[in-house]
């Protein structure tokens, strides 16, 4: 199949239709394509820029573009369709439907959805995010008892990042902590952990990507060695199979799929929608 050029256009920062148009594309495996972002169009001249943009890229290539949009003001979406793309437009694919079953006519106004319109779901944002990254690697324990969750597993194990995705994404309050050596020769719980069992869930990951992920940190190391990886992701699982505690395994599991499956078992309240 040819390379195509693929155009992501948003009034805002991208965000949303880069996620919204790579989904779609997910479906069509062999595609190849060139991901172009244009954000922030928000005004006629934008507009036109991105116009001119798009059907230079259609001239060169000899295809024309796939050009995905989420532009909320009808008069900018208008000029876009003037190019030489094919225009998969979010908001007239949707707006016009709602509009008609709610007769109401939408406000067309741009930056809502990542915005600060609503200043306490802006706040409780920062309020996870900051106990998340105060609450990494075991920093902070005293405050588990503000944890909707706390992510145990081995080093390297996918943690921190699914922690700061759940606070950013959802307000989710995500504490994680890393088991060590000590605590495999022990062979239950770290104290700390132990009054807030409820609250406990382990992420593993397979001894072979665990090598990998942390070769490239420490090469050549005891740490980055196979036996130890077997050693510390075998002792982890059998450790929390005795507590009863939710595993997943992280090896071909995105971010936003771990978070979601973690909230979804745990029955943790969304205090944010993405």
């Amino acid at each position: 199949m040819t390379r195509r050029t693929v155009f992501f256009v948003s009034d805002q920062t991208g965000v949303t239709v880069e996620t919204m148009g790579h989904s779609l594309l997910t479906q069509f495996e062999e595609l190849d394509y060139r991901p172009v972002t244009l954000p922030f169009v928000a005004n006629v001249d934008k507009a036109q820029e991105a116009v001119h943009r798009i059907n230079a890229t259609a001239a060169e290539d000899g295809l024309r573009p796939l050009v995905f949009s989420t532009l909320v003001q009808s008069d900018l979406r208008a000029i876009l369709k003037r190019s030489d793309g094919l225009i998969l437009d979010f908001f007239d694919a949707f707006i016009g439907p709602i509009e008609a079953e709610l007769r109401v006519k939408s406000s067309e106004r741009a930056g809502r959805a990542h915005g600060m319109a609503n200043k306490d779901v802006y706040l409780a944002r920062i309020d996870a995010t900051n106990f998340a990254l105060a609450a990494d690697d075991g920093a902070i324990t005293a405050d588990y008892n503000r944890a909707d969750v706390i992510l145990v597993g081995v080093s390297r194990s996918g943690k921190t990042p699914t922690c700061v995705y759940m606070a950013l994404h959802y307000g989710v309050f995500a504490a994680n902590y890393p088991f060590t050596e000590e605590d495999f020769e022990r062979g239950h719980l770290p104290a700390v952990l132990r009054p807030h069992t409820g609250k406990l869930f382990g992420l593993t990951i397979a001894p072979t990507r665990l090598q990998q992920i942390r070769n490239e940190r420490r090469p050549g190391s005891r740490y980055s060695s196979i036996a130890q990886c077997e050693f510390e992701v075998r002792s982890a699982e059998n450790m929390l199979h005795r507590h009863g505690v939710p595993l997943l395994d992280t090896t071909e599991c995105s971010i936003e799929e771990l978070a979601s499956r973690i909230i979804d078992r745990k029955g943790i309240e969304r205090r944010l929608r993405p």
